[in-house]
């Protein structure tokens, strides 16, 4: 018995020292990416912010007496034509927002985006997206900057995989802590501690503490690369399949040119409580005109109206508050990884959890040198 027993924390001991090392590699590893990752995560949440704030004139709008009513889609028509004739270009999609002091913005089918002045239709200002703060930021944080000729980006499965590892680094951390006993007595800061062992009491509590909404900011993040894994994974841990957006229909009818004005209005008649987010144009005649508009209920615009853009009859309606929780829960993943569902403090909350992974990777890997 004695001999069982002296075996068995042989093999605890043992494991100990081996999950300690893989989590040192782990650090070793990612720590460079984690520390971009970290501050562009950080940047992204108030990147839009910075961006109106520096350049007021190319983000805002100074509303008028006469208030948008964006109902009016007469306007919304008018505002299309004008932009197109000035830019020389059709416009793909354009973004409606709700706020009456935000430009609107649209991109052409050159790949170009307008910022729009949406009481007089008036073009703001012509720009590559990814030469913005916003835009740069975005995609040095999903797939570091490099993209190939043909448009791929082949360090995007690198960034997954930096984010799948933090996964794997918080687990390993959080069992090394819950496995020696007087655990909770543990989570403590004693800010009077000598150098190394305050380190090792921050690196502690902070994991500890924040153990699953960093597992679950790093698997939202991996959701919008590997998409069809992550969805697989929601869907057996609820036990309900995932309902995604309906495939385009086709449009049969023709006619001389696009009903803009009655396709948009019909389309918002079908939904008439949602909120217009973006109206999708179409590329080939047999595209049709797509709404994209947020009901009541859902944490973003996943609702979805298909328009014949020639006679103005709604072809589809998929309304994404009627949706089962699975599809909820996946749908909750953008708005969940920048912190953007429930106010200002949690916003901020998540730009300081930002930081944690790089300040985790300082302090472990400051205590493993003292100890060398």
């Amino acid at each position: 018995m004695l001999l069982c027993l002296f075996s068995f924390n042989k093999y605890k001991a043992v494991l100990k020292i081996y999950l300690r090392r893989i989590h040192l590699a782990i650090a070793w590893v990612t720590c460079l990416f984690l520390f971009i990752l970290s501050l562009t995560g950080a940047i992204l949440i108030y990147a839009k912010d910075i961006q109106r704030l520096v350049n007021p004139d190319i983000w805002t709008v100074e509303p008028t007496d006469r208030p948008l009513n964006i109902a009016h889609i007469a306007h919304i028509a008018h505002i299309v034509q004008k932009v197109q004739k000035k830019a020389g270009f059709d416009i793909n999609f354009i973004t409606v927002e709700q706020q009456p002091d935000l430009a609107w913005q649209a991109q052409l089918n050159n790949g170009d985006y307008v910022s729009i002045n949406p009481y007089t239709a008036e073009v703001l200002q012509r720009y590559n997206y990814y030469q913005t703060l916003y835009g740069f930021t975005m995609a040095l944080h999903r797939w570091l900057v490099l993209k190939n000729e043909d448009g791929t980006t082949p360090l995007r499965n690198w960034v997954s995989s930096v984010a799948l590892l933090l996964i794997l680094e918080v687990l390993i951390g959080f069992i090394l802590w819950i496995r020696p006993k007087k655990r909770l007595k543990r989570l403590k800061v004693k800010f009077t501690a000598k150098r190394k062992v305050f380190y090792n009491q921050v690196h502690t509590v902070l994991g500890v503490y924040f153990f699953l909404p960093l597992m679950l900011i790093a698997f939202s993040g991996i959701a919008f690369n590997w998409s069809q894994q992550t969805a697989w994974l929601v869907e057996k841990a609820l036990n309900q399949p995932i309902e995604y957006r309906k495939p385009a229909p086709l449009v049969l009818s023709k006619a001389a040119g696009y009903d803009v004005e009655n396709s948009i209005k019909q389309g918002m008649a079908a939904l008439p409580e949602a909120q217009l987010y973006r109206v999708y144009f179409p590329k080939e005649t047999s595209q049709p005109l797509m709404l994209r508009m947020q009901m009541p209920g859902e944490t973003h615009a996943y609702s979805y109206v298909w328009m014949d853009p020639y006679s103005a009859q709604v072809l589809q309606v998929q309304d994404g508050s009627k949706a089962g929780f699975s599809t909820q829960v996946w749908n909750f993943r953008y708005k969940f990884h920048i912190g953007d569902f429930a106010g200002p403090i949690v916003q901020f909350l998540w730009f300081v959890i930002c930081f944690f992974p790089v300040l985790f990777a300082a302090t472990g890997i400051y205590m493993w040198v003292s100890r060398k």
